[in-house]
């Protein structure tokens, strides 16, 4: 299995308000997704399903990338990767698509880069950080007893922008 993560893009400032899950996507954040989701159209990804947080700054990054490769019937809201979710139980409802799957998980910092250190590590602690959208994959993904997989590229949004 292919597993794609892929950070939220910049958003609103944090405010003192209590509901950090409100905040939104900024002009500038959904601009870049934009250009994001365009290299993976042009490099013609395609996902079994398009997971993302509720938080209505991912769940915004989710619905342009979805809009964009023609795969809003693919998109849908995992609680798991709501703040306080469980990383094993997100690992495993990964799996149940198949182990030829491909498959985009949208999220925030710092869970992220958490649950991709477990799953390349077996630890939490490795030294990895998603800043706002980039895109990292992960191939080779497999759960028995832990989750598991390669490394194979982390992007960021300049990264992408850049003709290949």
């Amino acid at each position: 299995m292919d597993l794609f993560v892929l950070r939220h893009g910049k958003a609103e400032p944090s405010s003192d308000e209590p509901d950090d899950m409100k905040r939104a996507l900024t002009a500038e954040g959904r601009n870049e997704i934009r250009k994001v989701a365009r290299w993976m159209r042009s490099k013609k990804f395609g996902f079994d399903i398009i997971a993302t947080s509720p938080l209505t700054r991912a769940h915004e990054t989710a619905e342009i990338v979805a809009r964009s490769l023609g795969q809003k019937d693919r998109l849908e809201v995992w609680e798991e990767l709501a703040p306080g979710g469980d990383p094993d139980t997100l690992c495993y409802h990964a799996t149940q698509y198949g182990e030829h799957a491909a498959i985009l998980i949208i999220g925030y910092e710092p869970s992220l880069s958490m649950l991709i250190s477990r799953i390349i590590s077996g630890s939490d602690t490795a030294s990895i950080y998603l800043a706002k959208g980039d895109l990292a994959k992960i191939r080779n993904y497999t759960f028995d007893k832990r989750p598991s997989g390669e490394l194979q590229w982390l992007l960021t949004p300049r990264q992408m922008m850049v003709k290949r």
